[in-house]
């Protein structure tokens, strides 16, 4: 899957040179609603946002008047290597908080370009599943409708392609800082008309924690489980897509074979049709120490990860 970092680039002119986005004048009573927005960013761009001693983030708390924050280092969105951003607050203050930070990550990398033009760029919201056919609207009407909008290119994740039992799809924007602003605000103006949606805030954050962590157990159904034992020999059970388990596998084998010799952990596959309850994903069960239950799941979730891209693109 494509790297969020790759996405941010630009030249230090080019947020100087915006022009912030209309306001969509939400209704008054959404305007005033709490309500949240998740995306993705690279382990590198999450450094940025925090900034040295967390000054970055807080200054763009203080800013914005918004809430954000991070998942923890390597604790990624299932089948990617890329954190979790959340940013909440009301929608004026989400999407300034919004505004400041894609800001601050198009201006930390530099391009030798001189060209005046702004790159168009890419940036993946996480919106749950329920919550998708409000933007897709009634035969792709809103969907079109935001697109021709906003200008920026919207794609929403194939409804199958969730892992690891998530119910969160991706909706990858893809224009300059203006249209994807543009974007995010009619997108999450639809959203927080779905009390659903913001329902789902109050749900733990730390997802990603419960799925892709050692320190974490989860409260449901699903995911990854941890078998709390001496720390040498650790055991983990994560679940991964039926559909991509021939990939873990690999042919007569062969990739399971190597992640296991590289990683040092051993790793046993449930058999057709045993899967993680709630799922249609495969239970995967990964033992030996903590570096290798996290190198071994890294190099399962790229596996993965190179199966999603080609969906994706």
């Amino acid at each position: 899957m494509e790297s969020t970092a790759s996405s941010y680039v630009s030249s230090p002119e080019a947020a100087r040179k915006r022009s912030p986005p209309p306001p969509q004048s939400p209704s008054s009573e959404n305007a005033e609603k709490p309500t949240y927005i998740r995306f993705l960013v690279s382990n590198a761009a999450a450094g940025s946002v925090i900034g040295k001693g967390g000054s970055t983030i807080t200054e763009f708390q203080s800013k914005s008047g918004a809430r954000i924050q991070l998942s923890r280092n390597h604790e990624f969105f299932p089948g990617t290597s890329d954190r979790i951003i959340m940013v909440s607050g009301t929608i004026d203050e989400v999407l300034k908080a919004m505004e400041l930070i894609l800001a601050k990550l198009l201006n930390e990398l530099i391009i030798e370009d001189d060209g005046d033009a702004e790159p168009r760029t890419k940036v993946r919201l996480i919106v749950p599943n329920s919550a998708c056919g409000s933007i897709i609207g009634k035969g792709g009407a809103t969907i079109k409708s935001f697109i021709e909008d906003s200008q920026a290119g919207i794609k929403i994740s194939p409804q199958d392609d969730n892992f690891y039992g998530l119910n969160d799809r991706l909706v990858t924007l893809t224009g300059t800082l203006d249209e994807q602003m543009r974007a995010i605000d009619l997108i999450l103006s639809k959203l927080c008309e779905d009390p659903h949606y913001s329902q789902a805030m109050h749900a733990p954050f730390s997802y990603a924690a419960t799925y892709n962590s050692m320190s974490y157990a989860p409260n449901g159904t699903g995911g990854k489980f941890q078998n709390h034992k001496e720390d040498r020999s650790n055991s983990v059970t994560i679940g991964v897509s039926d559909g991509h388990i021939g990939l873990v596998l690999g042919r007569g084998g062969r990739n399971i074979m190597e992640i296991s010799q590289v990683s040092g952990a051993r790793i046993k596959i449930s058999d057709r049709g045993d899967f993680m309850s709630g799922t249609t994903d495969r239970k995967v069960t990964i033992t030996g120490s903590q570096r290798a239950i996290r190198q071994a799941e890294s190099m399962i979730m790229q596996k993965v990860a190179y199966a999603t891209e080609r969906v994706m693109d």
